[in-house]
């Protein structure tokens, strides 16, 4: 545990001290965030908080080839470091290319291009799904439909991540809260199962943590600067590809431990659909919409999942709290059931989720209410209204 905290601290460390430069470096290039019909800003903004993201993921992965712990692992299936180099080498494609439309706003063919020649770099360098847990077995993926799914997945949770960067802090927050979701599980996988507690998806889970933890000070309201697309879309290819190591690359049913729990032995499938609950639930409404509109489904809007929490009422920081509650509910949420299948568990849980539903509906109702509050008070303070005709019997 203490090298993994080591591993976060750096990419915390690095990612904070990173993003003052590249915000400067935004600025004297022309990279900034112009206000549009759909934004919430109220004035431009610089980009580039991804490229000290980055910074932060390669610091954080460079260390992590250097301790022992991590590193006497090399040559097994779950290698730590052949893992976490070929994640970095597609990381450092999809930031470049965020980079490029940050600049220049690239044409989204051009921008999903690039999304998936980084998911192939990724694949190909070592990342790809072997097997799907399913029911009480391991449904085996061929070497081409491994690929192939491995890179449709890595694009589609890219998208999503980058759906959801729409209010200052929102999709850095949110990942942060998944990512802590799948090292929470894939560590205590290890050690429940007695599996090697060095590997690749608990080294990038919490590297992603570090990095979002070190960029947040500089991206919550009032924001100094955004992660721009190369950092939406760098965050969706390390959550995929988080996801793509701990799914297709740890087999729960060889864990006697897990034996008697569907549910735990399930999670690696489980999980990360919890985790990008909110993301990918944004990313199918929104393409429903555009689509029943006859739009494309990349042609931006304003009724993202964030945008109708503040149409609902709740302040800029509300709706990102609020965003974080559901995020960590339905992640951690479905974690606890799946470690500890309790009766307290779902009693918990179940709270919770009635407590967030009624604070996330509240504000317009509130909002009638002082409305009708101010009507009366005016029309006690007015009087009756004169009436221009007979009086009604």
């Amino acid at each position: 545990m203490r090298e993994y905290m080591l591993v976060l601290l750096v990419g915390f460390a690095v990612t904070f001290v990173l993003a003052p430069a590249c915000r400067s470096l935004a600025l004297r290039t022309g990279a900034v965030a112009r206000v549009r019909g759909r934004d919430v800003h109220d004035h431009a903004i610089p980009y580039f908080g991804g490229l000290a993201m980055l910074g932060g993921v390669a610091a954080a992965f460079l260390v992590s080839w250097r301790l022992v712990f991590l590193t006497r692992y090399t040559g097994t299936d779950n290698d730590p470091f052949r893992q976490s180099a070929a994640i970095l080498g597609g990381a450092t494609v999809i930031c470049c290319v965020g980079v490029l439309d940050d600049l220049i706003e690239l044409s989204p063919l051009l921008k999903a291009a690039g999304q998936v020649l980084a998911a192939g770099v990724t694949v190909l360098l070592g990342v790809r799904l072997f097997w799907i847990p399913w029911s009480d077995s391991l449904l085996t993926v061929g070497q081409s439909t491994s690929i192939l799914v491995t890179i449709f997945l890595i694009f589609l949770i890219t998208n999503a991540i980058n759906f959801i960067d729409g209010l200052d802090g929102l999709a850095a927050g949110v990942v942060v809260i998944g990512a802590g979701a799948f090292f929470v599980y894939a560590y205590w996988l290890s050690v429940e199962g007695s599996l090697i507690r060095a590997m690749g998806a608990s080294v990038v889970s919490v590297a992603i943590c570090g990095v979002c933890l070190g960029y947040l000070p500089h991206n919550f309201h009032p924001a100094r600067m955004f992660m721009g697309d190369s950092g939406s879309m760098l965050l969706g290819l390390l959550m995929a590809s988080s996801a793509v190591s701990m799914t297709g690359q740890i087999d729960p049913f060889a864990q006697p431990a897990l034996s008697n729990n569907l549910l735990a032995t399930l999670m690696p499938l489980i999980l990360p659909l919890a985790v990008l609950a909110l993301p990918l639930l944004d990313l199918v409404l929104a393409f429903v919409r555009r689509t029943w509109r006859g739009q494309w489904w990349f042609r931006a809007d304003k009724q993202h999942l964030h945008h109708r929490l503040l149409q609902r009422g709740h302040s800029h920081v509300g709706a990102v709290l609020l965003m974080y509650v559901w995020a960590a509910l339905v992640s951690f949420g479905i974690l606890a059931l799946g470690m500890w299948p309790t009766r307290l568990t779902v009693a918990v849980v179940a709270v919770v989720l009635v407590t967030t539903a009624t604070v996330t509906l509240w504000p317009r109702r509130r909002e009638a209410d002082d409305g009708r509050a101010a009507a009366r008070d005016l029309a006690e303070a007015v009087g009756p209204a004169p009436t221009t005709g007979p009086a009604q019997p």
